[in-house]
């Protein structure tokens, strides 16, 4: 009883913060931010919890992406940190930084893929602390900071009390969502619970071990079609140029690799320009998001296609080729709306269950997401 009451003050003194400070701020009518860090334990047992979000990641950013404040979608990042992993510096509380917030897609993806687990000590306390300081959290109080942290063993464990990194939370105004891979029972025995109240996050327990049930639809196939036409309209130019295309070609690999549902929910991410940008690889983003100017591009660092041509023809090409993007894009676009039917539908008449990782991110989101005037425009 006594916990309980600590949890509901906690809750209250954190929403008093939280209003007081968007009182005293600025309202800015810019675009938002959502910030996500996902801290994942790779020990040995977690095999389960990274396939999970390999087969969620591309629809937990469909399903961010749907999030919208006066008609514009926010700015996405995510981050990713591993711990309790034996391969990680024990001198570091055996942590690793895997990919800082950003909001390259495909980086998101291929930095994921690449975790592998080994045994370990998972500090739960140190990596969150972690991901506070080494991040750069918005200080805008009116944009979405989440972090989540998964894993199996006591969130009490390690040199660092939990405790202390939530009070560090609660001043950045990030919240803190636990997902323990267990029972909800032993969650709650291991602070998992109380891991999540100390910042007002949520907190939810999954089998890891659950395979996830993808649902196939009649959309699919022709979604692909169109996807492949799709990576025809991106043109590396520069270093990055022709390694950032070959890792746009892995990722959809990893994806299509997890199931066609898979390859589906990130074929929809790419019809999504705002959401799906490579102004750092891609020729046409490039220009579009004014980080270069066609005519500043030296020669050899152009993509084949577009050397040893007039400027004006070069203009030529890159219009055509963008105006193909478009229509890729909004055919995609228009299938996806009928697949999300689709799987609502068969979600409505099943007992497909949502006890996952995946769909438990996306639930706090759009939890936490409405108490900052963002909306889900096509809710799960």
């Amino acid at each position: 009883m006594y916990g309980n009451q600590n949890n509901t003050m906690t809750k209250i003194l954190f929403s008093f913060l939280f209003i007081t400070t968007l009182s005293s701020y600025t309202f800015s009518q810019g675009a938002r931010k959502v910030q996500v860090a996902i801290l994942f334990d790779t020990s040995n047992s977690m095999d389960g919890l990274l396939d999970q979000a390999k087969s969620r990641i591309w629809n937990i950013i469909n399903d961010v992406s749907s999030l919208t404040h006066q008609g514009q979608t926010p700015k996405m990042e995510f981050a990713i940190y591993q711990y309790g992993n034996d391969g990680l510096e024990k001198s570091n509380h055996f942590i690793q930084q895997v990919l800082n917030l950003t909001g390259d897609m495909d980086l998101i993806s291929q930095k994921l893929f690449s975790l592998r687990t080994n045994g370990g000590s998972e500090y739960c306390g140190a990596v969150i602390g972690k991901s506070l300081v080494d991040l750069a959290w918005s200080d805008n109080p009116l944009d979405l900071k989440m972090i989540y942290i998964a894993g199996n063993e006591s969130f009490a464990q390690g040199p660092i009390p939990y405790i202390e990194e939530c009070k560090k939370a609660i001043n950045k105004g990030v919240f803190i969502n636990t997902i323990f891979c267990g029972t909800k029972s032993q969650g709650i025995k291991l602070f998992w619970e109380k891991g999540a109240n100390c910042s007002s996050g949520d907190y939810f327990n999954i089998d890891s071990n659950q395979e996830i049930v993808q649902i196939d639809t009649p959309y699919d196939d022709q979604i692909m079609q169109y996807n492949d036409s799709l990576n025809g309209t991106y043109y590396g130019f520069g270093q990055q140029g022709t390694s950032r295309k070959s890792s746009q070609m892995d990722e959809d690999f990893n994806a299509s690799n997890q199931s066609m549902s898979v390859a589906a929910d990130r074929a929809v991410v790419k019809s999504k320009s705002k959401v799906y940008n490579n102004s750092s690889w891609d020729l046409i983003d490039a220009i579009d998001n004014n980080t270069i100017q066609l005519e500043d591009v030296k020669e050899a660092d152009l993509p084949k296609e577009f050397r040893n041509k007039s400027i004006k023809e070069k203009n030529n090409l890159l219009e055509t080729k963008k105006n193909q993007r478009i229509i890729y894009q909004e055919k995609i676009a228009i299938l996806a709306k009928k697949r999300n039917t689709y799987i609502k539908a068969q979600k409505s008449n099943t007992s497909l269950g949502d006890d996952d990782f995946g769909t438990s991110v996306t639930k706090s989101i759009y939890t936490k997401a409405a108490l900052l005037g963002l909306k889900a425009t096509s809710p799960k």
